[in-house]
């Protein structure tokens, strides 16, 4: 028994030319260009989270008018500012009640901006502006801190 297994780790240990594995420093070249590239993507990347909060919540305010269009198709009019964006995710029971809601509404949730603040909407039913305050949610603003409109 002790033979069989020393021929059958002899036959293990023995490399046929040309098909040998890795060498460390083959190893090691790869992880640090591996490396490299991860740290020059991470520092284009990661610089810009509130450049990406922006163009979602221009993307959403597209979605949003989108929404109220379809509303507006539906019921004749946008709703008032008393009911809100709410009025695209629940029946709004404030006048005027809407005669065609479509059942499940028009959005699938409550309006938030990208950085998680719900939008301003003005609304006499006639025209509608939607607006996000931005990264600092006051009015005004310049950068990422501006105001980001939709009008409809």
């Amino acid at each position: 028994m002790k033979q069989i297994n020393d021929s059958v780790w002899r036959s293990r240990r023995e490399v046929p030319n040309g098909e040998s594995g890795f060498t460390l420093l083959e190893v090691m070249i790869v992880l640090i260009i591996v490396a490299i590239l991860s740290a020059l993507v991470a520092v284009n990347v990661m610089g810009r989270p509130d450049e990406a909060k922006v163009t979602a919540t221009k993307t959403n305010i597209s979605t949003i008018q989108g929404a109220l269009k379809m509303y507006r198709l539906d019921n004749g009019a946008y709703p008032t500012t008393e009911q809100g964006l709410k009025a695209l995710v629940e029946r709004p029971t404030a006048p005027p009640v809407p005669a065609s809601w479509t059942q499940g509404g028009y959005l699938s949730a409550p309006a938030e901006d990208g950085w998680g603040k719900p939008y301003a909407y003005d609304s006499d039913g006639s025209v509608f502006t939607i607006r996000s305050l931005g990264k600092d949610g006051k009015p005004g603003g310049e950068g990422i801190d501006a105001d980001i409109d939709g009008k409809g």
